[in-house]
């Protein structure tokens, strides 16, 4: 994985899975990213409110796609919705490294202790160490860092890794399919399988 360097950008973003399907689909009957682009900027393809938007919806999902091997493309339309969307996890991961050291560091260690419950403590845990191994994140406001926060939390339900139905944010641990985990080997993704699955 090419690390990126941390970025608080996820706050204004969204899981967006739907539209990363769309992408997914378009790319495998042929199109490519810029025809996809052109096509978004004259029919509006994720129903976006402004067309400021669309245009942010779709460069934020194709850095997304663009992060992985095109042999995931072939085996998102194959898998089902279930590990679909952890093939869209693994993208905003792959795009986002301080979201991947989340996972990594957070999600990842409450498996292997066997907590299955993540609490806001632990993030802002998390996000203190950040700032003080990182420069750029010690200067993020606590106002950023609780939206980010938040924007996690978010895009880990959407994802069906955890579930707030009884008030507490359980974990999920995913079950990721075999084709998916043989796939994450191939590409030299054994920390992404690592962060999702609860491995040391």
């Amino acid at each position: 994985m090419e690390r990126k360097e941390y970025s608080a950008g996820m706050v204004k973003l969204s899981f967006w899975f739907s539209e990363f399907r769309k992408v997914i689909q378009m790319l495998n009957s042929g199109k490519t990213l810029a025809d996809i682009k052109q096509i978004n900027l004259e029919e509006n393809i994720f129903s976006a409110p402004t067309q400021a938007r669309a245009i942010q919806i779709f460069n934020t999902v194709a850095s997304r796609v663009k992060c992985l091997d095109p042999s995931f493309y072939t085996l998102f339309e194959n898998s089902d919705i279930t590990n679909q969307k952890i093939i869209d996890l693994i993208a905003v991961m792959q795009s986002d490294s301080l979201f991947f050291d989340f996972l990594y560091e957070v999600y990842r260690e409450k498996q292997i202790i066997g907590v299955d419950e993540l609490t806001d403590s632990d993030i802002s845990i998390f996000f203190k160490d950040k700032q003080l191994q990182s420069e750029k994140v010690a200067k993020w406001t606590d106002y950023t860092l609780k939206r980010l926060g938040n924007c996690y939390k978010t895009m880990l339900m959407e994802a069906g890794i955890i579930d707030r139905t009884t008030g507490n944010r359980k974990i999920l641990k995913p079950i990721i399919d075999k084709s998916l985990e043989d796939l994450l080997k191939t590409n030299h993704m054994e920390l992404t399988l690592y962060a999702l699955t609860g491995v040391r």
